[in-house]
């Protein structure tokens, strides 16, 4: 099996030590050699300024970083302010996003789809940034119907958008099926599956059932009968994730995206059964 390229997201940390933490983390994974690294963006933009500050920390530490970039409740003027400010930053990545909305908000703004949001950029930026757009290979929970999910899909892609990152799942059937449904509709860009690894039932259930990703039946029950058993808990997600994405990866998907969640260990377990040349990282 060929090694895949790979990237990573984090999400900006709430406090000092957080942040301290993530950077020990991040200079554990670079030893897996990611293409590049994605940041996360609150509902709403509510941690952007978090956002920017871990974007330019990874370009600082000479990695490709990726700015999560949301349009629900902003402007144009807005978009093209921070469009400024991230290319000022040297960021040539960005993963354009819709956005969750904030709690007790109505959708407001200018943008009512991330396909108007690709559109921006591109009419503002050209081709300077290298964008990216979120697909889901379950359905969007709030999509009309599977054919409605896929018209959005493309619509992002004929907008301007590079590539392609999905929602994490579990079921690699429901990956190809997205891929093959996308290329019929003439869908060409690169879908690279989102590989969420398994540490915490609790944290993982919770996670699911607000995003609309499906546990299938017999990893929920298996997770459950493992009751406070962390140990064996993380051992069989391991394997879970790991086949899943072996499977991915001989299926021919281009790449995988790991959801870190801000931790090294699971990640770093992934890659080396992945084959991948993970080495100590240099002291700085």
């Amino acid at each position: 099996m060929t090694a895949p390229s790979i990237s990573f997201e984090f999400f900006p940390p709430k406090t000092p030590e957080g942040a301290e933490k993530l950077r020990t983390v991040r200079q554990k994974l670079y030893a897996c050699k990611p293409e590049f690294c994605s940041v996360t963006y609150g509902a709403g933009g509510s941690t952007q300024k978090g956002t920017f500050d871990t974007v330019q920390e990874i370009l600082q530490e000479g990695m490709e970083a990726a700015s999560h970039f949301s349009c629900v409740g902003a402007t144009q003027a807005s978009v093209r302010e921070q469009l400024e400010t991230l290319r000022q930053m040297g960021v040539k990545r960005l993963v354009a996003l819709r956005g969750d909305l904030p709690s007790g908000h109505g959708l407001g703004g200018e943008f009512m789809h991330a396909s108007d949001l690709v559109s921006f950029i591109r009419v503002e930026t050209g081709d300077y940034f290298h964008i990216e757009v979120a697909a889901y290979p379950e359905v969007h929970p709030q999509a009309r119907s599977p054919e409605a999910d896929l018209r959005a899909l493309k619509a992002k892609v004929d907008a301007g958008a590079n590539g392609v990152i999905t929602q994490y799942f579990f079921n690699a059937d429901a990956y190809f099926r997205l891929v093959d449904d996308a290329a019929t509709l003439g869908v060409s860009a690169p879908i690279v599956p989102g590989i969420m690894p398994i540490t915490s039932s609790s944290q993982l259930i919770r996670f699911s059932d607000a995003c609309g990703a499906e546990i299938p039946r017999w990893i929920r029950l298996r997770l459950q009968s493992y009751g406070d058993d962390v140990d064996s808990i993380k051992a069989f997600g391991h394997e879970v994730v790991a086949d899943l994405c072996e499977r991915l990866v001989e299926g021919g998907a281009p790449a995988l995206h790991f959801y870190t969640m801000n931790q090294a260990t699971p990640t770093l377990a992934l890659c080396e059964r992945l084959g991948l040349n993970v080495a100590e990282p240099a002291v700085a």
